[in-house]
């Protein structure tokens, strides 16, 4: 398993950015499937973006899209999720994850894909 350790949250203001960073352990980094969930108080773990291996592919959850871009950097085992026009329903714990590439999209979405998760981030949006 790889370990992870998520940085970069805090509060914000309605309307503004953060960046969230995901550091990983191990050699084999570049291999992962990498994705980011929220888990809001009282709500579900809710599936925010991914990224294959290679960068070349991502996806995201509707209500992000436009807003969010996730990427990441292989050589420095980071992946990475810029968060732009900050909305209050963004507020939540946000959790990275580690899978196996190959797997199906739905998969992806409710998070069996990935077998390593990070201890969360917390991010606050204030109006």
């Amino acid at each position: 398993q790889v370990q992870l350790v998520e940085s970069g949250g805090g509060l914000v203001q309605a309307g503004g950015s953060l960046r969230l960073s995901c550091a990983a352990s191990g050699r084999t980094f570049s291999a992962y499937l990498m994705g980011w969930f929220r888990q809001a108080p009282g709500k579900e773990r809710e599936f925010v973006a991914a990224i294959h291996w290679n960068g070349a592919t991502t996806g995201y959850v509707d209500s992000v899209k436009g807003r969010f871009t996730i990427s990441r950097d292989n050589a420095k085992n980071t992946v990475y999720l810029q968060m732009n026009s900050l909305k209050r329903e963004d507020t939540a714990v946000y959790y990275c994850a580690a899978g196996q590439s190959g797997s199906s999209w739905y998969e992806v979405r409710d998070g069996t894909a990935f077998g390593s998760w990070g201890q969360g981030t917390q991010v606050t949006v204030s109006s």
